[in-house]
């Protein structure tokens, strides 16, 4: 308290409005006025404060608890709003439309997370339902993301792995297990569990328990508020990181494509030991998943193509992807293409609901570690996405309630074999442009969802694995499509393009997560190396004007005899502070260190010529170095782009000043922002008893400058 009062009567007394300088004419080019600011005064009682928050918190009110509550569950504040003529239509249009489209995408995604078909359909299902009682925007659409899954398809993998099981043996031959717990009523002990917990089982059990821990990291994010982290995590790194996940998705799919009985690679270089093992086993092909993947991608692609060209026209996309399971559902149960032709298919998918269960808490130290990037980017995928659709839209969402939402969306489901759930784009853009109004629009799908789960899902049986292949890799063009935009990036960043490209590349050659992590960081490298090196040019006066630009940028500027303008593009701080000097001196072209030696020098010559008696030519030579002027009688730093001061950043300007002050040079701080203020006097920077040389504008100090130099000439001729 009394240290932030000195420091307000301080900056108050010092910073003076004029310059001492002698009564008269000869004074009034000098008055011009520096800064005369009077700080507020900050009463600070941390003891009271603290006891009045204390009191806040701890106070329970009738209103206090009402708002708790709704603001806790939104759907209890539109719900009972709803616009029942206005909204209804759009929100049933849109639902069905992304529950059609969702359907054997959430089918297709669960071979990606390591899963059986019927998981995905339950984690869709959950999604939808619980993102409506918590999310507060209206037109995301939350359920399965492609990243998410492989991420988790990895660690599924890994886990499997480790406890034993054969990885290269089918997912599908072991849905009989599956369909025995879900018909299995009476309680089960220890041994028979371990019994019927296969494969399939295991895996659920990995990916639910993943799923439940980056829940409570996400849900933690929201109650601490540390939503902060995802401003770590750019556009151009989001973007990137997607891309390359999409290259180990498709390198992921490709077996299936092929037909070919492989072990899933996971770890650093998976990418590039799963196109090994595929070139390896290439002769083993099934020529008819093959021609099946081969017919897909001619009927899938130009249907999507068409959905997006001519999307402002149709009411609602093709439902092309459900066309083309229905078809190869029945031509490969007509065909009887497994018996005939040994494809992989489907396999069984148990109608309704397993019986909820908790994560295995003996799997939490395995995958604690996995589930914080995805935790991570599933929040920051879903808070960019609501808040983008919110400003389009014209409401507003709660970024911490968005991540008690989409973390909800995930520890509620872990109970019921879910896994991870993050918002869409594809699905929320078709959401948006098919008339979504409300949340009301999750749950028509999640009902379209359920309707499946208890009647048609077994219809899937015959389904093969490479038609859901050819799907998850259709949906990978808009992000492959990024390249596209590189040269465009390129023109408009070339840090963020560099950025994508080492996220994207890394992403996809070492692996998700170490790429996310090197994204991440050498995203803040380059924040960093760009404050490093940052632009620092001199400036000119505009003229008629009391604007400073930069000469290097702009013609026709003028530069006032004696002044230079100097302008630091960055915070200065221990990074940047020799940065800072060498291209003050550069720019100025002054360096006061080897001014003093120059005459230092000069001066030992002069005096050994003296000594020694030589003759006056060369001594008088001396003496002119020693007293040749240097072109500028005053510096000007225009500290409007300097964020903040470090103690290292003080001592540099502290330097500065004192080194040009020994050459007869004055520096004048022009434009600096309360912290830079505040930090200079905590610093020290002015001396006890000296005027505090700050200013408003460039153009003040200029004008100061001047005015007092032609003060000093008419003095000195007056002598």
């Amino acid at each position: 308290m009394a240290v932030l009062k000195m420091a307000a009567t301080a900056e108050f007394s010092s910073v003076r409005s004029v310059a001492e300088v002698p009564e008269g004419d000869d004074a009034k080019h000098v008055f011009h006025h520096r800064m005369f600011l009077e700080p507020q005064e900050e009463k600070r009682d941390l003891k009271a404060l603290m006891v009045k928050r204390a009191k806040e918190i701890c106070s329970c009110t009738p209103a206090k608890v009402k708002d708790c509550v709704f603001s806790l569950f939104p759907i209890l504040q539109w719900l009972p709003k709803y616009k029942l003529k206005e909204c209804l239509l759009g929100d049933v249009m849109s639902g069905v439309i992304v529950g059609v489209l969702l359907v054997p995408q959430s089918i297709a995604y669960s071979l990606l997370a390591g899963q059986e078909p019927i998981y995905g359909l339950y984690t869709s299902f959950f999604a939808g339902i619980i993102y409506s009682i918590f999310g507060t925007s209206h037109h995301i659409s939350v359920g399965i993301f492609g990243a998410l899954c492989l991420m988790v398809g990895q660690v599924v993998d890994r886990e499997v792995q480790r406890a034993g099981y054969d990885l290269e043996a089918t997912v599908s031959a072991h849905t009989d297990t599956v369909t025995q717990v879900n018909t299995t009523i009476v309680p089960l002990n220890q041994t028979s569990q371990i019994l019927l917990c296969d494969k399939t089982c295991y895996a659920i059990k990995v990916g639910a328990t993943m799923t439940f821990i980056a829940g409570v990291y996400q849900v933690a994010m929201g109650f601490f508020q540390v939503g902060f982290v995802s401003v770590y995590l750019s556009d151009s790194l989001l973007s990137g990181f997607v891309t390359g996940a999409s290259f180990t998705i498709l390198t992921s799919q490709a077996k299936y494509l092929l037909g070919l009985d492989i072990p899933r690679s996971s770890g650093v270089g998976s990418v590039i030991t799963t196109w090994i093992n595929i070139f390896r086993n290439i002769h083993k092909t099934n020529i008819c998943d093959l021609i099946t993947s081969f017919l897909c991608f001619l009927v899938l692609i130009p249907t999507k193509e068409l959905n997006e060209r001519f999307k402002s026209r149709l009411k609602a996309p093709i439902p092309i992807e459900l066309a083309v399971v229905v078809a190869a559902t029945l031509a490969s149960h007509l065909g009887k293409l497994r018996e005939t032709y040994g494809s992989s298919i489907a396999g069984e998918i148990p109608t309704g609901f397993l019986p909820p269960r908790p994560p295995e808490w003996n799997l939490i130290p395995n995958v604690a570690l996995d589930a914080i990037p995805i935790a991570i980017i599933g929040f920051a995928i879903t808070v960019s996405l609501s808040e983008m659709f919110a400003k389009k839209h014209g409401y507003t969402v709660r970024a911490n309630q968005e991540m008690y939402a989409i973390g909800f969306c995930n520890i509620i489901p872990s109970f019921f074999h879910c896994f991870t759930t993050s918002a869409a784009l594809a699905k929320t853009l078709v959401k948006e442009s098919t008339g979504c109004r409300t949340q009301i629009s999750g749950i028509v799908t999640s009902l379209l969802i359920l309707i499946v789960l208890l009647v048609i899902a077994p219809l899937f049986y015959s389904l093969q694995k490479c038609v859901l292949a050819v799907i998850t890799i259709v949906n990978l063009r808009g992000a492959l499509r990024k390249f596209k935009d590189l040269p465009k990036m390129w023109h408009l960043s070339r840090v963020d393009t560099i950025i994508w490209i080492v996220t994207m590349a890394s992403s996809a050659l070492i692996s998700t997560e170490i790429g996310l992590l090197v994204g991440v960081c050498f995203s803040m490298l380059c924040v960093i190396f760009r404050t490093q090196k940052p632009e620092a040019p001199l400036l000119g006066w505009v003229a008629e004007s009391e604007t400073y630009e930069s000469l290097s940028a702009y013609k026709n500027l003028q530069t006032k005899p004696g002044v230079m303008v100097f302008r630091f593009e960055a915070p200065l701080y221990y990074i940047n502070k020799e940065c800072f000097k060498s291209t003050l001196y550069k720019q100025t072209g002054v360096n006061p260190a080897q001014v003093k030696a120059a005459k230092k020098k000069a001066a030992k010559r002069m005096l050994r010529h003296k000594e020694m008696g030589s003759g006056g030519n060369q001594t008088g030579i001396s003496l002119e170095l020693v007293s040749e002027p240097l072109g500028f009688h005053t510096i000007v730093i225009d500290c409007c782009a300097v964020q903040f001061l470090d103690t290292a950043g003080i001592r540099t300007l502290k330097e500065v000043c004192k080194d040009y002050k020994e050459i007869d040079v004055q520096v004048l701080l022009a434009q600096c922002n309360p912290s830079v203020r505040s930090s200079l006097i905590r610093g020290e920077f002015f001396k006890e008893g000296e005027d505090h040389l700050l200013f408003h504008s460039v153009h003040q100090a200029v004008d100061f400058a001047l005015g007092v130099q032609e003060h000093s000439g008419t003095s000195a001729s007056k002598n």
